[in-house]
C-alpha cells in the first residue's frame, strides 16, 4: 500500500505559536521549505487558501518551478472565477509540469471569509454552486469539442479548450464536514480529506462519504490532517507540546486577527471543538488543546510522543481507511526536515499493507 504524504507551503516563516512577521512573501524561505520537504520524501505540499492570502496559482507554479519532483495540492474555492477558466488555469499548471498538480476544492465553510471577496451566497448554496462547478470544469478537461451547459448557477455555450490534461484528469482532492459537503464530495472526489479526528470519528465519516460515493459508482480515497509534536523520548515531545501550548496562547488573538478568524464557523471546527470539550487526550496521544486556544481554526489537533509512537497513531489512521496523511508543524521549515523520521516510518510500516476495503 502506497501512503501519500502532503506537507504545507507557505510564503513566509509563521505559525500559531511563532506568530507572524515581516514580509507576506520570501521567496528565500518559500524555496527552502518546499526543497526541505521534497527531500524529507514529502508526495506534495498543500497551498492553502484564504481571501486574505497571496494568489495560490502563482506560488505554486513558483514551487513547481523550483522543485523536481515535489507535487503541489492547489486549495480552491469555487464562486470567484468562471469553472471554464479555473479549469484551464489548472489544465496549464499540469501541461509546464505534468502530473505534478491537483485540486483541493474548498466550498468555504466561513461566511465572514466568503463575504470578504464579495460572495454573500449562504453555506447551501455555496455547496450547489459547488458541484455545477465542478460538473463544468471537468466537462472542459475530457470534452474535445464545443459543450453547452445550463445549470442554475453556470451557463456556458460553445466551451472549448486548447489545454486540456491527459485522459481529462486531474485529482480532485475535497474538504468538508457537513452533510452537503458530503452529498457533493461523494459525487466528486478522488480523496476526501478530514481534519484529524480520533479514529472513530475518522472511520464514520469515512462510511458516511463511502455511501455517498456508492451512489456514484465512486470508491475515493481518503486523507486526514494532523500536527505531530515528535521527539526522541516521549516526555520531550510532551515538553515540547507544552511550551508550543504556551505560545499559542500568548498568540492568539493575533493568529485570529491574521486569519480574519470571527468564529468556529464551520462543521468541521465545531467537531475539533466537541472533542476539545471530551477531553485533551483522545485515543493514544491525540492532542486537542490547541485546537481549543485557536477556535479549531483550520488543522489544529496534534499528535504527541516519540517518533516511533507518533509513527504509530498515523499508521492507526491507515489501519481506519486513510492513505493520504497531511502533516505540518508548528515550526514549519524545521519540522519539515523533522518529519522526514516519520515518512520513513510509516512506509517503512504500511509496505505490505493492502488498502482498507470498501
Amino acid at each position: 500500500m502506497s501512503i501519500e504524504f502532503i506537507g504545507i507551503a507557505i510564503t513566509a516563516a509563521g505559525s500559531e505559536s511563532q506568530g507572524f512577521a515581516g514580509p507576506v512573501i520570501d521567496t528565500d524561505y518559500l524555496e527552502r521549505l518546499v526543497r526541505t520537504h521534497e527531500d524529507a520524501g514529502f508526495d506534495r505540499v498543500l497551498v492553502a487558501h484564504s481571501s486574505a492570502m497571496p494568489d495560490g496559482f502563482v506560488v505554486a507554479d513558483q514551487i513547481l518551478s523550483r522543485t523536481t519532483t515535489l507535487k503541489v495540492l492547489l486549495a480552491h474555492r469555487p464562486g470567484f472565477v468562471s469553472p471554464t477558466v479555473a479549469a484551464r488555469s489548472f489544465a496549464t499548471l499540469d501541461a509546464f509540469h505534468p502530473g505534478r498538480i491537483a485540486l483541493h476544492v474548498i466550498t468555504g465553510g466561513d461566511d465572514a471569509d466568503q463575504a470578504r471577496d464579495g460572495d454573500l451566497a449562504d453555506k447551501v448554496t455555496r455547496y450547489r454552486r459547488t458541484d455545477e462547478f465542478l460538473d463544468v470544469l471537468r466537462r472542459e478537461w475530457e470534452s474535445t469539442a464545443p459543450f453547452d451547459y445550463d445549470g442554475e448557477f453556470y451557463t456556458v455555450r460553445g466551451a472549448s479548450s486548447w489545454v486540456r490534461p491527459p485522459a481529462g484528469r486531474i485529482p480532485i482532492y475535497f474538504g468538508g464536514a457537513s452533510a452537503d459537503a458530503i452529498r457533493v464530495g461523494g459525487r466528486h472526489a478522488d480523496v476526501y480529506a478530514f481534519w484529524g479526528e480520533p479514529l472513530a470519528g475518522i472511520a464514520e465519516r469515512i462510511a458516511q462519504v463511502r455511501a455517498a460515493a456508492a451512489a456514484h459508482g465512486r470508491d475515493p480515497r481518503f486523507s486526514v490532517s494532523l500536527r505531530p509534536i515528535p521527539a526522541d523520548t516521549e516526555q520531550a515531545a510532551w515538553d515540547r507540546a507544552a511550551h508550543i501550548l504556551e505560545l499559542t496562547r500568548e498568540r492568539a488573538s493575533e493568529v485570529r486577527k491574521v486569519f480574519n478568524i470571527d468564529g468556529p464557523a464551520s462543521v468541521g471546527s465545531q467537531r475539533l471543538l466537541r472533542y476539545a470539550g471530551d477531553g485533551e487526550v483522545h485515543d493514544k496521544r491525540l492532542w486537542t488543546a490547541i485546537a481549543k486556544a485557536t477556535g479549531a481554526a483550520g488543522n489544529s489537533t496534534a499528535l504527541v510522543g516519540s517518533y516511533e509512537q507518533v509513527a504509530e497513531s498515523l499508521v492507526d489512521y491507515v489501519g481506519v481507511g486513510v492513505s493520504t496523511l497531511l502533516i505540518r508543524g508548528f515550526d514549519p521549515l524545521a519540522d519539515a526536515q523533522d518529519y522526514g523520521t516519520l515518512v520513513r516510518l510509516v512506509r517503512e510500516q504500511t509496505a505490505d499493507r493492502r488498502p482498507v476495503p470498501a
